[in-house]
């Protein structure tokens, strides 16, 4: 599909670290006029009283993915290090990826942060304020093993019809290349394209393509014909100015790499522990 289509919002129940908290859903709290609300999540206010409510793009396997009926990966439990830090729970909202670059959900008060498997970029940075970068990441090509193919410069010679994810950084790449991906609205959706041949290949995060290929029928069909080094970080983001939250959420990644969290969830998620890409040098400043 050339179009994201527009999904209604969904609210789901992620794993979290935070069991026994009670949650106090029927309260909204306004920001930062809502004393309550600030005073029962350490001084950070929550747009609802008692959770942390994270916008992401379902699925986007191992960052976040429904598994048995929970939303579960790497940045979920990520985010739950800071709910925890924080006393509350971890609410998680299914939304289009298209407000990832603009920040409205943030903005409009429905999420407190974000959690996407998130490039930082400067023009998100105009919409958004970015965490501390938490992985280095880079991008690969997926294609079927009877393509011949083992590059992006075969894909441009053979002509082979590429997808992307639509609004990612993928997509960006495969334009930058010369390349006219089709526009798939979820990782999910891109990779039946693939399956199905609407595609002969596609672009998309290296460690979403990982976690593809732990299915046997998956990797016996494609294979990684490029790996590419794109320089992307991945970031959380929160709504511009709100510094109570942003000082949090980097204490709570600082704090896990510090103790060994971090690299546990990292073994358990995406793979043999990497430490360049889990201890990403900090991202330039906005310009």
């Amino acid at each position: 599909m050339n179009t994201p289509a527009r999904r209604r919002t969904r609210v789901l129940a992620a794993t979290t670290a935070t069991a026994g908290l009670v949650l106090v859903a029927a309260c909204t709290s306004t920001g930062d006029s809502d004393g309550g609300a600030k005073a029962a999540s350490g001084g950070v206010g929550l747009v609802r009283a008692g959770q942390l409510t994270t916008c992401t793009h379902l699925p986007y396997p191992p960052f976040q993915s429904e598994i048995d009926g929970r939303v579960q990966g790497f940045d979920v439990s990520l985010v739950d290090l800071v709910a925890r830090d924080l006393g509350v729970q971890q609410k998680i909202l299914d939304t289009p990826f298209e407000n990832f670059k603009t920040g409205a959900f943030l903005n409009s008060g429905k999420c407190d942060l974000a959690a996407a498997g998130m490039t930082i970029t400067e023009e998100r940075r105009r919409n958004v304020d970015f965490s501390d970068p938490y992985f280095d990441a880079t991008q690969a090509v997926l294609t079927g093993r009877d393509q011949g193919v083992d590059s992006l410069a075969d894909i441009r010679a053979k002509g082979l019809r590429v997808g992307a994810q639509a609004q990612t950084t993928g997509e960006d790449y495969a334009r930058k290349q010369g390349l006219d991906p089709v526009s798939f609205e979820s990782s999910d959706a891109l990779l039946n394209g693939l399956r199905t041949g609407q595609v002969k290949a596609v672009v998309i995060d290296y460690p979403v393509v990982r976690a593809w290929l732990k299915d046997k029928a998956t990797a016996n069909a494609f294979k990684v014909a490029d790996n590419l080094s794109t320089g992307e970080q991945y970031g959380f983001t929160v709504k511009k100015g709100n510094t109570a939250l942003l000082a949090a959420v980097n204490k709570a990644l600082a704090d896990a790499k510090a103790d060994g969290t971090y690299r546990k969830l990292y073994e358990k998620w995406i793979g043999p522990y990497d430490p360049s890409a889990a201890s990403p040098s900090p991202a330039p400043s906005a310009a």
